[in-house]
């Protein structure tokens, strides 16, 4: 089950971030602004950010073995309609909105997993299920490399396929765990007591920095590295590709990390990493070695810390409303990776220099590492001796 639920959400990850590799071309041949480069690459993000409130909530009740077959069949179709109809700004933008769809998968496995693995080994079991987050990777090793060799529309084409053959495999084969906590209530309800809760808000803005700032470098580091550093597209493609592939790579070992220790002290440490390497990038040294060594820092940092986040759910949140917790905690995510692009663009446009969104993104860390530190490990205490 959990191998089931990591190829889906890789596969429906894989769809999520096709935009973003394309995004330079894009900016061509669309006569973009940076800013209008960055939407693009942002709306996805955000849409499917917020999708995962009800994605989650309607797993609780229904389970993934209904609601994980219907994401990845209902995202085949902006898929197929960016790779074969839009060919302007709003129909880009459109196809895009409806490309979220693809990352509220996230919502309805955290909580299939979580049923499946007793307490002991969930923070290893999300970490591990967390590695479908690599299928932003295979996005940005494959898309624009797939588009110049065969076609345009072929990297469309074969996550659309590889969607549909996952779709009729997961509702053939996927099952929830026998006797798994129900929720009670309405959807409405059920997201409303999860937004009630001062844990939720506490672990969204945790997420929403380390997973959010994964996302956004993500999306937006092909840009960063044609703007900044004069790449060409596709080598622009493979140093993010090995960006992402080190941050799920660290997921697993920060579920690991928790599940031996505790979350709060992998969190504190990775907010610290992530911290010192965005003010090294600030600089905006040499891209090899210290520029290649900041962003591989980030990556390390943001992917443990994302790894320990939902460790820590694991632990604060009853089984019956991890997924409404979950996604409402992973929607924080999402729009954490839909802002920074948006503010680099802005920056880029306004002052032609990124070095106040570095400074922004360890402001940002140094806060969330505090939280962690003070209010959060006090939270984990008095919930462990209830």
């Amino acid at each position: 089950m959990l191998l089931l639920a990591t190829i889906g959400f890789a596969l429906c990850f894989w769809a999520w971030a096709l935009l973003a590799p394309l995004g330079p071309r894009l900016r061509d041949d669309l006569a973009l602004s940076s800013f209008e480069q960055s939407l693009v690459v942002a709306v996805p993000v955000v849409v499917g950010a917020l999708g995962r409130i009800p994605a989650g909530a309607l797993t609780d009740r229904w389970g993934a073995r209904r609601v994980f077959p219907l994401v990845a069949a209902l995202t085949i179709l902006p898929v197929l309609y960016l790779g074969h109809l839009a060919d302007s700004l709003p129909e880009v933008l459109a196809g895009g909105f409806l490309l979220g769809l693809g990352g509220t998968a996230f919502a309805v496995g955290v909580p299939f997993v979580n049923a499946w693995y007793p307490p002991a080994r969930r923070g290893v079991a999300l970490g591990i299920f967390g590695i479908g987050t690599g299928g932003t990777a295979l996005s940005a090793f494959t898309t624009v490399q797939l588009s110049d060799a065969v076609g345009r529309a072929f990297p469309f084409d074969l996550v659309a396929g590889c969607l549909a053959v996952y779709a009729g495999v997961a509702r053939l084969l996927l099952r929830d765990r026998p006797g798994r906590a129900t929720a009670a209530g309405s959807l409405l309800s059920r997201t409303a007591l999860a937004m009630r809760t001062p844990a939720t808000w506490q672990l969204a803005f945790l997420y929403a920095v380390s997973f959010g700032g994964f996302v956004a470098f993500s999306v937006y580091l092909p840009t960063y590295l044609t703007r900044a550093y004069e790449l060409g597209r596709s080598d622009a493609a493979l140093r993010t590709a090995g960006f992402v592939v080190l941050a799920v790579a660290m997921r697993p070992v920060g579920g690991w990390l928790s599940d031996r220790t505790h979350p709060v002290p992998v969190l504190t440490v990775s907010y610290g990493l992530v911290s010192v390497c965005a003010l090294v990038a600030a600089f905006e040294a040499g891209l090899v070695p210290v520029g290649t060594a900041a962003f591989f820092g980030m990556a390390a940092g943001l992917g443990a810390g994302s790894g320990a986040v939902f460790a820590l759910v694991a632990r604060l949140v009853p089984a019956e409303r991890v997924g409404s917790v979950t996604g409402v905690v992973g929607a924080a995510g999402g729009l954490g990776g839909f802002f920074p692009p948006l503010v680099m663009g802005v920056v880029d446009s306004v002052a032609h220099d990124y070095t106040w969104g570095f400074v922004l993104l360890a402001v940002t860390a140094t806060a969330a590492g505090a939280l962690a530190a003070t209010v959060v490990r006090r939270r984990a205490r008095v919930t462990a001796g209830a």
